[in-house]
């Protein structure tokens, strides 16, 4: 039996969760929300989190009913992500660790996404698309490793739709891509926007500032809902086109969609049409567990915990890279 907390803090969201063996008892979370048109910069971000972290350890321990004492293990967002934020809850951890006496672990964050997606979904061996504001990725699992079978070679699919969102104006609250999602159902007319799949690789770039470029001009044919409705349909599409030939190549029937962008219910829906195709199924969250959280941390660093993984507390950094592909697998065997 293992409790473990988990610290999250890579992006705009904090999250601090505690898990006893699979079961959630805690999953706090809080957002830095900036004005329409901002985004959000790793300063300001890492000023947020220090100003809230205190307040949601405690309502975590509070909701948890669980003790410091009764505490395994302290894990924490090695990376990837950015360095300020991932600092905070670095250092708050590493803290909680020497005052409790416990052991601490680095976590990686796609991993804990692709754990906390299995975990709730119950999918056996899936092959994963992870989609969020700052990775996209088609991963499978193969001897001990997630494998990434394809990958955005410029920017994430989130940081895409976040930007258009921006360049529309949109409210960032609760999120700039959920807009983009409410906007798209009312759009009617579809723009023919380039498509860029290069194998199994994705490019968002190009898409972006093909719309940047020429907004003013396309406003005066489109709606703003007709442009977030053609965006999303495009580069989902994309997404799904990747995913199926990873699945062929692997001999897989299920998907599983992780990540922030993972919650858009046209993307479910699309990647459902594909696998109902294929005889198979698509397994996804919705947003406690899609959006970052410290569950999911909690969740995978307790995973390799029991599995015989430990850190010495010299190398509790963080990094910003820290590829998926990375990290040893050793809670699996299959």
């Amino acid at each position: 039996m293992v409790i473990a907390i988990g610290f999250e803090g890579s992006a705009n969201k904090l999250g601090i969760g505690i898990v006893k063996n699979g079961e959630i008892l805690a999953n706090c979370r809080r957002t830095y929300i900036t004005p329409p048109g901002e985004g959000f910069l790793p300063r300001e971000t890492a000023e947020h989190h220090q100003e809230n972290i205190h307040e949601v350890l405690r309502e975590a321990l509070d909701q948890s009913g669980i003790s410091p004492q009764d505490i395994d293990v302290v894990c924490y967002t090695k990376g990837p992500g950015m360095g300020a934020p991932l600092m905070v809850c670095a250092i708050v951890a590493r803290t909680c660790a020497k005052l409790w006496d416990k052991p601490i672990l680095g976590v990686n964050h796609c991993i804990g996404h692709i754990e906390m997606g299995r975990l709730i979904t119950k999918a056996k061996n899936p092959t994963v698309l992870y989609v969020s504001g700052g990775n996209t990725q088609v991963i499978a699992y193969s001897r001990q490793r997630y494998r990434i079978f394809g990958e955005t070679i410029d920017i994430a699919v989130g940081n895409c739709l976040d930007r258009f969102a921006r360049v529309l104006k949109l409210s960032n609250a609760p999120s700039p891509g959920y807009n983009i999602e409410q906007a798209a159902k009312k759009g009617k007319k579809y723009l023919h926007l380039p498509y860029c799949v290069k194998g199994m690789d994705v490019s968002f770039s190009g898409i972006l500032s093909y719309m940047e470029d020429k907004i003013d001009e396309l406003l005066k044919e489109y709606t703003p809902e007709d442009l977030c409705y053609s965006l999303q349909e495009t580069v989902f599409a994309m997404l799904v086109e990747i995913t199926e030939r990873a699945m062929a190549h692997c001999g897989s029937d299920e998907v599983l969609i992780v990540g922030g962008v993972g919650c858009n219910e046209r993307l479910q829906e699309m990647m459902g049409v594909m696998c109902e195709e294929r005889g198979g199924k698509v397994f996804a969250t919705d947003e406690r567990f899609c959006i970052d959280n410290g569950v999911m941390i909690a969740h995978a660093g307790a995973l390799a915990f029991q599995s015989g993984a430990r850190m010495d507390f010299r190398d509790s950094t963080v990094t910003q890279r820290y590829r998926t592909d990375d990290v040893l697998v050793t809670w699996r065997d299959d």
